[in-house]
């Protein structure tokens, strides 16, 4: 899974704190410009923050030479409302021709079509509990909207995912790639995610030796009071199976797929 970040950080370190692959997500609420002129981006149309959709365009105008890069380019949408986005959606899938389109699916998508024939790309998208409603694309109708999309072969991305339990659900759902404004912005949100996928794990016991600790960015060795910290943190979390160091160690972490932060 890839984990598209809108970010004025150097994707490769942000890659090494994640532990995963990382590729560009451009949005018109930053305006960033592309680090790796060949390599795979995608874009987020901004709608979530508020962005105008005339900046928006002026965004596609600037990459439209690198559109054969491009995964997807998410048409505008309403958030929350899906019978709107579908609307909006009519309106500028011709005025986007020739970007690999995507359609963000919203709350109450259950009860309407999704635009196969004209997309390229399915965005999850919808309000969250703490928007002041339910977390849709966690529920069972979302997950319907992923399957019917990857039974199609169409590419799949999830927008809003910035914590270990969310990641973890959607890297379990097999979908293509994830974003999150966290993600984005924070290193310690991004090692978060390491730490969640390196952790141990109750079942297999399996804890992470000194040598697997937090890689560092520019793949110099730990200090001497830093590999000190690692070792005595392995030692004590991998006393044996369900040892109560290891359940407070996974008690301490935020598994919860149903708390997001920005």
């Amino acid at each position: 899974m890839i984990v598209l970040l809108d970010t004025s950080e150097a994707l490769d370190v942000c890659a090494t704190e994640l532990g995963c692959e990382v590729e560009q997500l451009l949005s018109p609420l930053t305006g960033f410009v592309r680090q790796k002129q060949h390599a795979n981006f995608a874009f987020d149309n901004g709608g979530f923050g508020g962005c105008p959709i005339d900046s928006y365009m002026r965004l596609l105008e600037r990459e439209k030479e690198a559109k054969h890069l491009c995964r997807f380019a998410t048409v505008p949408d309403i958030v929350g409302d899906a019978r709107r986005t579908l609307e909006v959606f009519e309106h500028w899938k011709y005025k986007m021709s020739g970007w690999p389109l995507a359609f963000v699916a919203q709350n109450g998508q259950e009860d309407l079509p999704i635009p196969w024939k004209h997309i390229h790309a399915l965005f999850i998208g919808g309000l969250d509990k703490g928007d002041g409603h339910g977390d849709w694309k966690l529920g069972q109708h979302a997950k319907a909207c992923i399957r019917a999309a990857q039974a199609m072969g169409k590419y799949v991305h999830v927008g809003r995912v910035n914590t270990p339990g969310r990641f973890d659900y959607f890297k379990n759902l097999d979908v293509d790639s994830i974003d999150g404004t966290g993600l984005s912005r924070y290193t310690h949100m991004r090692e978060d995610i390491w730490r969640s996928m390196n952790q141990p794990n109750l079942l297999t016991d399996l804890a992470p030796s000194a040598g697997d600790s937090f890689p560092h960015a520019d793949h110099e060795s730990p200090t001497a009071e830093t590999a000190s910290g690692i070792t005595a943190e392995t030692t004590n979390g991998s006393a044996g199976l369900c040892s109560t160091a290891q359940l407070e160690y996974l008690a301490g972490q935020d598994m919860s797929i149903h708390e997001e932060s920005q």
